[in-house]
């Protein structure tokens, strides 16, 4: 008898564990491209950080990045488990969440394209007039307010995937998604944010050997990378956010879900490679067009605030 039950146990381990690790696949495709933005978004927040410090803060902002998520996890299981029509008004407040941010990136560089303000932002950090310590804290505290809104919309997308599972597999899913980002998140970008100084290191290689030799031109490499690899990812996660934004939208919305099967139907006739990259261009277009109106409801809203505090 008790051999029966452990086996029992066992087989619904397995198949909890088999649920986590498909539903985890899932959740981990549809925040893929939020995770793009977070990681170009974190790497910039270091800029103006001493070399000697950029690691120290990665791992304060990990800390932050962890509490974020001890909150934000708890939190999406008590809507689960409570309010689960939540769910889908949440999802496309996110999706519209990130068009506009998405927008707004865009609008200010092709509008409000000004250099010298980061330009200001790094003098002044490397300025002995420059309190060091407010400074980094500064940064700190703007990067884990930065990580708890994307972190909120990747555990909502995750909740959205897993909404349909037993409770102790949403457990499962949501913790995993939230360690397994956290850990990759921040690796990443202490990797990025040190990998000038690598290639620093490399360049400097002593010796005539072809090995030396190889060390120093490699470090070159990774020099003249690193800063390309940045605009890379701060392209690729503008990209990201119409993606993601716009495919909630798409997805949850039904007007838009039936605008979208038209809109590939009309250029191909069956599923394949084709109607997926035209469902993706769908859902930026539909992203940029949502980014850009919640934009301009935003700009109003502020003007006639703006407006009202002058008169009174």
């Amino acid at each position: 008898m008790a051999g029966t039950s452990l086996l029992a146990l066992l087989d619904d381990m397995t198949t909890l564990l088999d649920d986590i690790a498909a539903i985890s696949k899932v959740a981990a495709k549809k925040t893929a491209s939020v995770l793009g933005d977070d990681l170009a978004v974190n790497a910039q927040q270091l800029t103006g950080i001493t070399a000697d410090r950029e690691l120290a803060v990665v791992w304060t902002v990990a800390k932050g990045s962890f509490k974020n998520k001890l909150i934000l996890v708890p939190s999406a299981l008590l809507i689960s488990a409570f309010a689960p029509w939540l769910i889908i008004p949440l999802l496309i407040c996110g999706g519209l969440f990130l068009c506009f941010e998405g927008f707004e990136k865009v609008w200010h560089f092709l509008f409000h394209k000004d250099e010298s303000e980061k330009d200001a932002l790094i003098e002044a950090a490397n300025s002995d007039e420059v309190d060091l310590v407010d400074y980094e804290q500064d940064k700190i505290k703007g990067a884990i307010r930065t990580d708890l809104i994307l972190s909120a919309e990747i555990i909502v997308i995750t909740l959205g995937a897993a909404s349909a599972a037993s409770l102790a597999t949403q457990v499962g899913v949501l913790s995993l998604v939230a360690i397994v980002i956290t850990v990759g998140v921040y690796g990443l970008v202490a990797g990025i944010v040190k990998l000038d100084d690598a290639g620093l290191y490399l360049s400097q290689s002593a010796g005539d050997s072809g090995w030396a030799k190889s060390k120093r031109h490699f470090g070159l490499g990774l020099v003249a990378l690193a800063p390309y690899l940045m605009r890379f990812l701060s392209v690729f996660g503008t990209l990201a956010m119409f993606m993601v934004g716009g495919g909630i939208l798409t997805h949850d919305i039904g007007f838009l879900h039936h605008l979208s099967e038209s809109f590939v139907g009309f250029f191909v006739q069956s599923q394949g490679f084709a109607a997926t990259m035209l469902a993706v261009l769908f859902d930026m277009i539909v992203g940029m067009i949502a980014g850009a109106i919640i934009l301009v409801i935003v700009n109003l809203f502020t003007k006639v605030l703006s407006d009202k505090k002058e008169k009174s």
